[in-house]
């Protein structure tokens, strides 16, 4: 049997067409059969008999041979009759066919998208989700640390889950960048698999979002809520001053250059921080007046500001971590490279790299060492780029690499992509697909480990020059604006704020796109 849905018009409805259709042209024919019928009976003589020849009182009129005008009368009537019921029929099946809302003709299925419209769809769901993501495990951050991690474990799974399903999105979405499949169809089978694995990531987090906020029971109170917030504002407040001077000596000892990655991020930790103390003061403000709703909602956005305060900070301390030993490494990195360089000049390469082609490789790695080895003696340098360079150079030798210079790549490796992260998370409000699916990327080759150092730094370094590029591009619409408190704009840069309502919108809260901006205003 046909399906309803595609069988065209329904048969009630044709049969109702054909039924109008029939009255209308059996009322033609009657119209007609009034017109010719006084035709067809006035040729014979007269049906009566003539009339005495003599005078009639009252001048009785004179006899006409042809059809008079009366004659004419019913059957016109009977025609105009006709043809306005038809017209009437024409116009008001047409009027109800433009505005009622189920189309006579229903297709079988949704009009296709375009390629371009479909890509567009899926670099939007991969953000939002993203964006999920990040935020919710914010206020987990929170939440772990008033309940006991068995409360908190049904919250964390999720989480988890999502991270999984919005990993799996973003590897498809590469896949799909890189060409693969090829087969027009299958391209956009796979960006339909891209938008439903980020739907599924939301769909997972706006499960349980209700759940914790039953568990946490702001509206009935932020009391102790509010104790861990101020604890690590407080604690943050210390560290950043910390993290200035250290920023400094970052510079003073490695050279402007090293420390680039984190450049402004003590100036936004201060900014998130100076947010956070108006919020704070709301929520504190708005709970003595029992309003545990407001009081929910500026807990909420100052738990954000703290968060990314956070993150910035840890970014300047990690960091100088990092060059600390990256520093003591080098020395050894370097006598590993020679004995590689070594191994390839006896052939260790020699079966995979054309003769010409390893003589100037060689002569490459024997540059950088030579230059590194300078830098060493030559005061400040950046050690982690230093490492970099040696690393590089000695892959491209392929060798087997001894255990110090996997070591030192692995080093540089998480340097970057914890660049590159940090920076996505505190600027996410402006960050697009392409760079968060190269972070991604570069996220699961450090992971998946045995990935060379290239392997994992090139995404990040891509993923860090696109979210810049991305940051420069959107701008701040709120920087100066009026009537805006102290560090909103940077709330709504790093995705605190969702900037959907006059005080620039909700805070983004644990959930998926339905529920992480419930937190309105009443």
């Amino acid at each position: 049997m046909t399906p309803f849905l595609i069988r065209g018009r329904p048969r009630r409805a044709t049969a109702h067409i054909r039924v109008r259709v029939v009255h209308s042209v059996v009322g033609a024919l009657a119209g007609a059969g009034w017109l010719m019928l006084p035709v067809m009976t006035g040729g014979g003589g007269d049906p009566v008999p003539a009339a005495p020849d003599r005078p009639v009182a009252g001048a009785a009129a004179p006899r006409q041979d042809g059809m008079s005008g009366a004659d004419l009368v019913l059957p016109l009537v009977a025609v105009g009759a006709a043809g306005v019921l038809a017209g009437y029929g024409y116009l008001r099946r047409t009027r109800r066919a433009r505005t009622r809302t189920t189309p006579g003709v229903v297709s079988a299925a949704p009009p296709v998208p375009t390629a371009h419209e479909a890509e567009r769809q899926a670099r939007a769901a991969l953000v939002l989700a993203d964006d999920c993501v990040r935020g919710s495990g914010e206020e987990l951050a929170f939440v772990r640390a008033l309940f006991p991690a068995e409360a908190v474990e049904p919250f964390a799974h999720a989480l988890r889950a999502a991270e999984t399903e919005l990993a799996a999105a973003f590897a498809i979405w590469r896949r799909y960048e890189e060409g693969v499949p090829v087969d027009p169809a299958a391209r956009r089978q796979a960006l339909v698999g891209v938008v439903g694995r980020c739907a599924e990531a939301g769909r997972l987090l706006d499960a349980r979002a209700a759940e914790l906020d039953r568990l946490r029971g702001l509206e009935q109170g932020v009391g102790a809520a509010l104790e861990v917030a101020e604890a690590r504002f407080r604690e943050l407040t210390a560290r950043t001053a910390a993290a200035q001077a250290t920023a400094v000596r970052l510079q003073e000892r490695h050279g402007p250059s090293a420390g680039v990655p984190v450049t402004g991020y003590v100036e936004q930790a201060k900014d998130r921080l100076v947010f956070a103390t108006g919020r704070l003061n709301e929520a504190r403000q708005a709970a003595d007046a029992g309003d545990g709703a407001r009081a929910a909602r500026h807990l909420r956005a100052a738990e954000g500001g703290v968060a990314q305060a956070g993150v910035l900070v840890g970014g300047v301390e990690a960091l100088a971590a990092r060059l600390r030993e990256a520093a003591g490494l080098v020395p050894a990195t370097l006598t590993g490279a020679e004995a590689d360089i070594a191994e390839a000049r006896k052939g260790g390469g020699a079966g995979r790299i054309a003769g010409g082609e390893l003589h100037a490789r060689l002569a490459h790695a024997d540059a950088v060492l030579s230059a590194v080895r300078a830098e060493l003696t030559g005061g400040a340098f950046d050690p982690l780029d230093a490492l970099r360079r040696v690393t590089r150079a000695v892959e491209r030798l392929e060798v087997g690499r001894s255990g110090v210079m996997d070591a030192a790549a692995l080093l540089v490796a998480r340097a970057t992509v914890g660049a590159a992260e940090d920076y996505v998370a505190v600027h996410r409000a402006a960050v697009g697909a392409p760079a968060r699916a190269r972070l991604a990327e570069a996220v699961r080759a450090l992971g998946a480990g045995g990935a060379r150092g290239a392997e994992v730094e090139e995404p990040a370094r891509q993923a860090r020059e696109l979210a810049e590029r991305d940051v420069r591009t959107h701008g701040n619409p709120y920087a100066g604006a009026d009537g805006h408190a102290a560090g909103v704009a940077g709330a709504v840069l790093g995705g605190i704020l969702l900037a959907e309502e006059p005080d620039a919108g909700p805070p983004v809260s644990f959930g998926g796109p339905e529920t992480r901006g419930r937190r309105r205003l009443p």
